[in-house]
């Protein structure tokens, strides 16, 4: 076969690069991916997690370690011997089924989330909650924790008038307990939905019994993985409103942290009214699709997004101005800033989607009344509190520096299976999760599982990237960085000379610090992206620019050319699906 040696457009490129990849797909050297085929060892954990009822056998509580070590090894066969001819799923097969692995593991290894997980669900009085609650999974002993968790039981139990004798023992051993946080004191939308929802009192509902009901209970935990509304709620997102929590009755966890703020700690703001939430994401999704429209127009006038270049220090395009072009450091800043912006604004037009969809759409799909009403199927998670925001304040970099941007700023939507083996190692290491030791122990296996999960999205492309010197060198670098710094302001703090300095100086030395250190680490990371690709792929269906004549000779409006998917005959019946 016949490649085109030398693109003289990026188009060429992808053309040249589809060549390659089937060529690779017809010699046996790389394989596709055909869905439901490989997915299968997730599948298996989704049937272990809805089928299995409520129980204390010890091997229903043990059978999920085989069952995840059988879904680890299939995930990695699968990143390793699949490829796609679309570049962004190829990136997926890669990311995705190392993050399955990874959500698996939080929810199923380091926390028995059948066990151990509540999330707060509401009732009508009178009602029935669809749960009688959990009959508490064997795990060996009952710690505390695990006490106040099943207390949850308590509720749903009470409000469905099946107290138990074993929820009246956790009642006795834990006490009646409330989770009441604080009146809000700035939200009278607060006020005014309590007033809407006093009829609706809210549980913490554990593994439901009830068949239908554990497949959305299920649903909701391998799906949420900011566990917004659960027992395990990750810290960076603000809390429920203050009329969920004081309507919590005889649940108690120590997780969820009482403090009923519209923001979180770090500016993650949630939102008052269904107006201001859809209104918001509507504008944002606009805004982001514009500028990626903009963005893609912009990065292909310049080879080093194509993946073509000798990396980020090579020539500026011709275009540029002589005295931007004549400097590296200009260069190396634009190409930079270009690509935070593009990841960013992309990753904010997905993030956009959810809530236009089961907050603005799909109570419109729906009928209002019924088994199958939107409240019925959604419950809590028809509610707006369900859906803060991704991202942090800004000011987070100001106040912390680096690690405030990763941290507070930055999306947290893999925080929770980053900590989770972090946390299970300090609980078995007895360390405090406050100290150093602790500190630095969270850090690297949270940055090391980072880098480890960009590196298995980069080793799925088609073309030859670097996933150990890129991706996972820049990710398990950023605890160094962290560490740098906290060392710095240690040594400014025992010299008596931080705390003099006025605080826009300290967050002024914050914000230059984390940026001179992402000038000279980044480029690990963003080389790997460029060079697999990952710009040129079209990140919207309409190009309002190149439909408007401002792109290549030949474009149009229309940039995702179809079917995107396509059906494959296997060998076997079972390895037959949609190719991707």
């Amino acid at each position: 076969m016949s490649f085109l040696t030398t693109p003289q457009t990026y188009r060429d490129l992808i053309t040249l690069r589809t060549q390659e990849i089937n060529a690779s797909f017809a010699a046996g050297e790389s394989t596709l991916f055909v869905y439901p085929y490989r997915s299968f060892g997730p599948y298996l954990v989704i049937l272990y997690v809805v089928l299995l009822p409520p129980s204390r056998s010890k091997f229903v509580y043990y059978v999920r370690y085989p069952i995840f070590a059988f879904c680890l090894y299939w995930c990695a066969l699968t990143i390793a011997q699949c490829k796609s001819t679309s570049i962004k799923m190829g990136y997926g097969i890669g990311l995705l089924n190392a993050w399955g692995c990874l959500w698996i593991s939080s929810i199923l290894i380091w926390r028995d989330g059948r066990g151990q997980m509540r999330r707060i669900e509401r009732v009508p009085v009178g009602g029935s909650s669809q749960s009688e609650g959990n009959d508490g999974n064997f795990d060996g002993n009952l710690d505390a924790s695990e006490a106040e968790g099943d207390a949850s039981g308590v509720a749903a139990a009470a409000l469905n008038g099946k107290a138990d004798g074993q929820n009246a023992r956790f009642r006795h051993a834990v006490g009646s307990t409330s989770l009441k946080g604080p009146k809000s004191d700035n939200s009278q939308d607060d006020e005014k939905s309590s007033q809407n929802t006093s009829t609706v009192p809210y549980i913490w509902q554990p593994l439901p019994s009830d068949l239908l009901t554990r497949i959305n209970w299920s649903a909701d935990l391998l799906t949420n993985f900011r566990l917004t509304g659960w027992s395990h709620q990750i810290s960076s997102i603000p809390s429920p409103p203050s009329y969920v929590q004081s309507s919590l009755q005889d649940g108690k966890t120590v997780f969820l942290r009482p403090s009923p703020s519209k923001s979180s700690t770090t500016g993650n703001v949630r939102y008052p009214t269904r107006t201001a939430l859809l209104s918001t994401k509507l504008r944002i999704f606009i805004r982001c699709y514009l500028i990626l429209d903009a963005m893609k127009v912009v990065m292909m006038w310049d080879p080093y997004f194509w993946g073509i270049a000798a990396g980020i220090t090579s020539p500026a395009p011709s275009y540029f101005l002589p005295f931007i072009a004549t400097s590296p450091v200009l260069v190396r800043t634009y190409r930079l800033l270009l690509t935070l912006l593009g990841t960013y604004t992309a990753l904010q037009t997905i993030f956009s989607l959810g809530p236009l969809f089961f907050i603005g759409l799909l109570p419109l799909l729906l009928p209002s009344k019924g088994i199958y009403s939107y409240k019925s199927i959604m419950g809590a998670r028809a509610e707006i509190w369900h859906y803060p925001d991704m991202y942090g304040s800004y000011r987070t970099v100001f106040r912390k520096g680096l690690a405030g941007w990763w941290g507070g700023w930055w999306h947290q939507i893999f925080r929770f299976g980053f900590e989770a083996p972090s946390t299970w190692a300090l609980e078995k290491l007895g360390w405090e999760k406050r100290s150093l030791k602790g500190k630095a122990l969270g850090m690297m296996i949270a940055f090391g599982l980072s880098g480890a999960l960009h590196a298995c999205g980069s080793y799925s492309l088609w073309p030859q990237t670097n996933p150990l010197s890129g991706p996972l060198a820049f990710f398990t670098l950023q605890p160094v960085g962290i560490g740098l710094q906290m060392g710095l302001s240690m040594l400014l703090k025992t010299v008596r000379v931080r705390d003099r300095l006025p605080g826009w100086v300290r967050g002024t030395g914050n914000f230059v610090y984390a940026h001179v250190w992402f000038y000279y680490v980044a480029p690990l990371l963003t080389d790997d992206f460029a060079r697999g690709g990952i710009w040129l792929m079209e990140p919207v269906p309409v190009s309002i620019l190149r439909g408007l004549g401002l792109g290549l000779e030949g474009e149009g409006w229309l940039q995702w050319h179809w079917p995107l998917v396509r059906w494959h005959t296997g060998e076997r019946w079972w390895q037959s699906g949609l190719a991707i």
